[in-house]
């Protein structure tokens, strides 16, 4: 398949199927008034949150904001890519999919990874039918019934063994073309630039094969059976292995189970097997690195709650508290994050050894929440009995949760200081800007007059934002959005996306972004809109946000959407106006102003008396 999908096939396909029908073959629907709802198939819950709608032909849940058309459901739900989704849609349909000549594919570069992809998955059959023949093989077993793995768990895991030498894979790959090239890209070889030759990177070693979320061997771990450094080995980052992405037993834990309600994050590869091993199929493992934000938005997309594991040594702590920064911009309300931490000199795998899957999942049971956790750690060592060590613990702890989404933990974290502190918000608005971190309740803070009705209701939390500010500001540019996501058409008699440039309000370039390539293509929809954003990469982190607001219906009873639209979009540029008058005003009062300036601020003024 040569070429880029054509646009206008995907319109075409997109208007012909029915997205009830692709979804309700894969997850149970009942009728809900107009729309369809069930339990959504992305994360565990008890209630139905996922929603579908034949009008709009999108699907949306409530519960972690998983949403999109058709294409977008079958890559999620099937693990496809997207041309993949879109070749199946076609079948169901009964068309051929046809390929643009005028914007070809690298061909080359697939060609490439589907090579190291094949090469890996080899590799991989060639390492478990080393730890079953090689003539060395007996440490390899030894080692892993030391650990306590039954053949059946190092089954389930693919565990293989590199035996010693040089090229014992090399060897293996003789018939295949172009090998050596191919397994250096793979990153199972190393080149010697020195004699000009190459070696294989894992020998001596038990081999863990790392997989992505469609089981594809990715690239490897490997622990060491002597006294060589570093004990464990992983795969260099490649094409097709990135390491602060992935995660180690993932696969394997939704392989085991399509309803994880949690996930346990540790720091190794045998700790992941060794719990599986007493039963405890819900557990991970990072590839070397630390968490990192990618890791946990993936992760809470698939499961509602996350528990860190470390040793309870300083090193565990010093981990623990990154993890804690690193995951305090990412949790949403309806998210859970804890920590657990061993006795000193104890890991996962030595630990439920010793005493079993049910008292290993009685400390996770009692593993500290984050809220709980953050508080201990900043004021374990604070003098909170002074003004000075009140005003340090404020200025350390104010900044984390400045950083948070917007929600009810936050607001609670908020509160909690002003507890600890004995500070109002007044007085901590003198340390931070609480512009930044305003509460997020239907009672108004002291700091903030009452909020205006919201102009539309949604069990939803409310949109991220580029910047906080009153809710009527949030609520009359996410409606614009809505307006324009449900009535595409009504972009073309929209003003210029452009004049909304120095519009200051949260979401604002998003709606510029959304009305820019709605008056481009002007036989856009929805659907295609999510489409061609999925494939930029400067679009992406815009789609929650769209998936969020797509879902509200702003027009209240008969009310005429385009005039709704046009005075929602005035009344954007009448703030722009005014707050370049207040700018103008202010620079009057300081210092003499320009001609042109001069000009405009009579020009404003004269707006504004009309």
């Amino acid at each position: 398949m040569a070429g880029r999908i054509p646009q206008h096939f995907i319109d075409d396909l997109l208007a012909r199927i029915n997205i009830v029908d692709v979804i309700d073959g894969r997850v149970k629907l009942k009728r809900a008034g107009k729309n369809y709802s069930g339990l959504c198939p992305f994360h565990k819950e008890k209630s139905p949150s996922f929603s579908v709608s034949p009008d709009k032909q999108f699907y949306y849940c409530f519960g972690c904001g998983a949403g999109g058309n058709a294409v977008g459901f079958l890559m999620e739900y099937d693990r496809l890519n997207f041309p993949e989704a879109v070749e199946e849609l076609a079948k169901l349909a009964g068309m051929e999919v046809p390929r643009d000549e005028g914007r070809p594919i690298d061909h080359q570069r697939e060609q490439r990874i589907k090579r190291q992809f094949e090469a890996l998955e080899q590799a991989n059959a060639f390492f478990q039918q080393q730890l079953r023949h090689a003539p060395q093989r007996d440490r390899a077993v030894n080692y892993l019934k030391q650990r306590g793995l039954s053949g059946q768990i190092a089954a389930a895991f693919g565990i293989g063994y590199a035996p010693p030498g040089w090229d014992n894979l090399l060897t293996h790959f003789n018939d295949v073309e172009n090998a050596t090239e191919l397994l250096e890209q793979a990153g199972m070889v190393i080149h010697n630039e020195e004699k000009q030759s190459h070696y294989d990177r894992f020998r001596d070693r038990i081999m863990f094969p790392i997989r992505d979320v469609r089981g594809r061997v990715l690239g490897f771990g490997g622990r060491v059976l002597g006294d060589d450094k570093p004990k464990y080995l992983n795969s260099p980052e490649t094409p097709t292995f990135h390491k602060g992405r992935e995660l180690y037993g993932l696969y394997e834990a939704r392989k085991h189970s399509n309803h994880l309600d949690r996930l346990l994050i540790v720091e190794g590869y045998m700790d992941v097997v060794s719990l599986a091993q007493h039963g405890i199929h819900w557990s991970v493992a990072t590839l070397g690195t630390a968490t990192t934000a990618q890791h946990l938005e993936r992760l809470f997309k698939l499961v509602p709650e996350v528990i860190f594991c470390f040793d309870g040594d300083q090193a565990g702590r010093t981990a623990a508290l990154r993890a804690l920064h690193t995951t305090l911009p990412v949790i949403k309300d309806g998210q859970e994050a804890r920590f657990l931490f061993l006795p000193d000199g104890e890991d996962p795998d030595t630990l439920v050894r010793q005493e079993g899957e049910t008292a290993f999942s009685e400390r996770v049971s009692q593993a500290l929440p984050l809220s709980e956790f953050f508080f201990k750690s900043l004021t374990e060592d604070a003098d909170l009995s002074s003004m000075d060590g009140r005003a340090r613990f404020s200025n350390t702890a104010l900044p984390l949760i400045q950083a948070m989404q917007p929600g009810l933990l936050k607001q609670m974290m908020m509160d909690r200081i002003c507890e600890i502190t004995g500070l109002s918000m007044e007085q901590l608005g003198s340390v931070i800007d609480l512009h930044q971190v305003t509460h997020t309740a239907s009672e108004p803070s002291p700091m903030e007059a009452p909020p205006p009705a919201p102009e539309h209701r949604s069990p939803m939390p409310a949109p991220r934002s580029s910047q906080s500010g009153q809710r009527a500001s949030r609520n009359l540019v996410n409606q614009a959005i809505s307006i324009l996501l449900h009535r595409p058409a009504l972009a073309s008699a929209a003003p210029e996306a452009s004049q909304f440039a120095l519009v200051d309000e949260p979401n604002i370039e998003v709606l510029i972004h959304v009305l820019e390539y709605l008056q481009q293509t002007p036989d856009s929809s929805l659907g295609t809109l999510l489409v061609d954003w999925q494939d930029d990469p400067a679009r992406r982190a815009d789609l929650m946000l769209l998936n969020e607001i797509a879902h509200l219906d702003p027009i209240l009873g008969d009310v005429d959407a385009g005039a709704l639209l046009q005075d929602t979009l005035k009344r954007l540029l009448t703030r722009r106006q005014e707050a370049k008058l207040d700018q103008l005003l202010k620079k009057s009062r300081q210092t003499p102003l320009t001609d042109e300036e001069k000009r405009d601020l009579q020009q404003l003024l004269l707006d504004r008396h009309r």
